[in-house]
């Protein structure tokens, strides 16, 4: 592998190396809300189907939907994440595992419930509201 300002050439492709311009063997994080482990159910609307699934972690722009049948990148659909009060939300796929599920970017279809998402993810964190 060669550094050369910032990048790190590595079989064969040049990716853009972040903070300090050191090479992580870890695939890099482009991800910039911290995830935390949940699990609920949700149901996926799609066209007229209507797929079942759970979530694996969330965060505040996010989450990792397991799913055997994944959707592809670029895909938008709405969700109904299974809490004690539905929550939909409309979501973007940004990232496939074959067979494993989907990453995929939120946001909550109803503006008066962005607060309660909030309040779910710092509930999860730790830290209060």
């Amino acid at each position: 592998m060669l550094l050369r300002r910032g990048y790190a050439l590595a079989t064969g492709r040049m990716r853009r190396l972040m903070g300090s311009g050191e090479f992580s063997p870890r695939r890099f994080e482009r991800r910039w809300a911290p995830r935390f482990k949940f699990r609920a159910d949700l149901e996926i609307e799609w066209g007229s189907a209507v797929l079942r699934a759970n979530t694996r972690d969330i965060s505040s722009n996010g989450m990792f939907i397991e799913s055997s049948d994944p959707l592809w990148v670029g895909a938008g659909f709405t969700a109904q994440l299974s809490l004690p009060r539905p929550l939909r939300l409309n979501c973007s796929v940004k990232r496939v595992e074959p067979g494993q599920g989907m990453g995929v970017a939120i946001t909550v279809v109803e503006e008066s419930r962005q607060k309660e998402y909030l309040e779910l993810i710092n509930s999860l964190s730790g830290t209060q509201s």
